[in-house]
């Protein structure tokens, strides 16, 4: 038999699959030859055809376990695995009795398709027929769990492993980081280490990325030492994570070094990670520049690369070169997605041009999304223009929004006007529809300890010290002319109920916290998930100037870096 083996792996097209089954039907031999090597062939080789091997399968009178499972792991791979969920299904009814690997198979379909409920189902199966200690499966149990964000369960199924390799701590690790709870993936990473466990490049990738969500650059930097010891930095995928990592911890020299002294060849993620990195630190012409040079060392710019360039032309307020680049797409053979319009409309919004940006909207060949007609409102609200904001407004309401941003937005723009009436009339739209703001958090990092804040906490170890930091801030930053921007407080009540709200946000605890639990020579690192409002914007402007300390604040769309009273937008955002 092994001769027709040899000849199955040799098999380049579906023609030759089809000679071949034909040649064992003429010789006899297909009742013999184990049917179920030529539909796994059929469904998971590049020359094969999955319609084809259920073609096959459907010619079969009773399918065999491993038939069955030929066809499962096929679908499972495809674009649609649910498909091998259905198939699974009609299996059990068939009453043929899953193995081991069956339900591996589902369960990667399940994780592909972040189907929890259904892997729920098969981990029901595996307790049932007495796989629960089979470790492949279990690590993909676990994988469908952390993949479809259901951490609880995820670690509950790797508490209960009675054997863990490394494959399991990186698909926890990976899962807690891509998820809700990076912190917990940074913790998992040092116990990791504290079993004796070697992190690899996957471990080390997830651990990248928790620290590029919280800003955590005493453990970037501690990651980043052990892939250099390694030597995982001759990994693009590493690298280009490590480049990523030091940028949004605002660290963007070293994100540079790193793009500049890689061991390996740069890829075009390469190029566009560094391009988006100086994008969020507002540095348009460096941005420019990596893409120019980008061109010349003979990498073809992707429809990301052109989105990173914008965006820092956007930022740096480069209005001229940000129009030249979106129009050059075209020219270049690139297309254009909803993206490029939504970061052209924001160049022109915030340069004014707000008949531009709505003629734009209006002659995109794609639906506008939220997000640009939230741009277009802001950009309303910047320049006081009632009569954009509305039409604006409105399109956002047809659309179905009840983001509380919209509303304040709104509300900005006729208090601006004194058009009271209107402003009571959105705080009652806002009541009647049930809005809900979205809670503002920070993570700062003191002493390798992440530290979260949200607004009004109470809860901090530390708080006593910190409310009284922030009373002190209070005293000093008005003798230096400050007053609290009350606008952005969206609520009926007085002013010094709103002055009091204002100053609890989570970024200026985060600072409060900063300026007690770090050196004096050091920066003070703050990461938002937000926008930072105004007034924060303005506090921590004269905070840097007062205690002369630098403080650099990653927010939801850009880095903030405040020195010596001004900040690196150079209040251009």
């Amino acid at each position: 038999m092994e001769p027709i083996y040899s000849l199955l792996r040799k098999c380049t097209s579906l023609s030759r699959i089809k000679q071949l089954q034909s040649h064992l039907i003429i010789t006899g031999s297909f009742n013999y030859f184990p049917r179920s090597k030529l539909l796994d062939f059929c469904a998971t080789s590049p020359a094969g055809d999955l319609s084809y091997a259920t073609y096959i399968f459907r010619q079969l009178p009773s399918p065999a376990i491993n038939e069955w499972n030929a066809i499962i792991r096929g679908l499972a791979i495809t674009p649609q695995p649910t498909n091998a969920i259905t198939w699974f299904v009609s299996m059990s009814r068939a009453s043929c009795k899953p193995d081991a690997l069956t339900c591996s198979f589902v369960l990667k379909a399940c994780a592909r398709a972040l189907a929890v409920f259904e892997g729920r189902e098969v981990q029901s199966q595996v307790l049932r027929y007495g796989f629960v200690f089979d470790v492949l499966l279990q690590t993909t149990l676990l994988d469908v769990y952390a993949k479809s964000g259901d951490l609880d369960s995820a670690r509950k199924v790797f508490d209960e492993m009675s054997v863990r390799d490394v494959t399991c701590w990186n698909v926890l690790i990976y899962g807690l980081a891509q998820g809700s709870r990076p912190s917990d993936a940074l913790e998992m990473y040092k116990e990791m280490e504290i079993n004796g466990l070697r992190p690899n490049e996957v471990t080390v990738l997830g651990a990248l990325s928790a620290c590029s969500q919280l800003g955590a650059i005493r453990e970037g930097e501690r990651v980043f030492e052990f892939i250099r010891v390694e030597k995982m930095d001759c990994n693009v995928q590493v690298c280009n994570a490590v480049i990523d990592m030091f940028a949004k911890c605002g660290l963007v020299d070293k994100a540079f070094w790193v793009f500049s002294n890689m061991n390996c060849k740069k890829c075009i993620v390469t190029w566009n990670t560094m391009i988006m990195a100086l994008a969020m630190q507002g540095d348009g012409v460096k941005a420019l520049e990596l893409f120019d040079r980008m061109g010349r060392e003979g990498m073809v710019a992707d429809s990301v690369s052109y989105l990173g360039v914008l965006c820092a032309c956007n930022h740096a307020g480069m209005v001229e070169d940000g129009v030249r680049l979106f129009e050059s797409m075209a020219k270049s053979g690139v297309s254009r997605n909803v993206k490029h319009y939504g970061s052209v409309v924001d160049l022109l919004g915030r340069a004014g041009r707000l008949q531009e940006a709505y003629d734009i909207v209006n002659e995109m060949p794609m639906v506008p999304d939220l997000v640009l007609w939230q741009t277009l409102l802001g950009a309303s609200k910047t320049y006081g223009n009632v009569e954009m904001a509305e039409k604006a407004s409105r399109k956002l309401e047809e659309m179905g929004s009840s983001s509380c941003g919209d509303f304040v937005l709104l509300s900005n723009v006729y208090a601006a006007q004194e058009r009271w009436k209107d402003v009571g009339r959105v705080r009652e739209a806002m009541k009647s529809r049930d809005v809900k703001k979205i809670p503002g958090f920070s993570y700062i990092e003191a002493g390798g300890v992440m530290h979260k804040f949200v607004n009004g906490d109470r809860r901090h170890l530390f708080q006593d010290q910190i409310y009284r930091k922030l009373d002190e801030i209070s005293f000093r930053i008005k003798e230096h002319g400050y007053m609290a921007e009350t606008s952005y407080v969206l609520h009926d009540i007085g002013e010094g109920e709103k002055e009091n709200a204002l100053w609890h946000h989570s970024e200026k605890l985060a600072v409060a916290y900063g300026l007690i639990a770090t050196d004096e020579k050091s920066a003070i690192q703050v990461n938002k998930n937000l926008r930072i409002c105004g007034d924060c914007h303005v506090v921590i402007k004269l905070i840097s100037k007062v205690y002369d300390r630098e403080i650099i604040v990653r927010d939801r769309t850009r880095f903030h870096r405040f020195k010596e009273g001004c900040c690196s937008c150079r209040d251009y955002w």
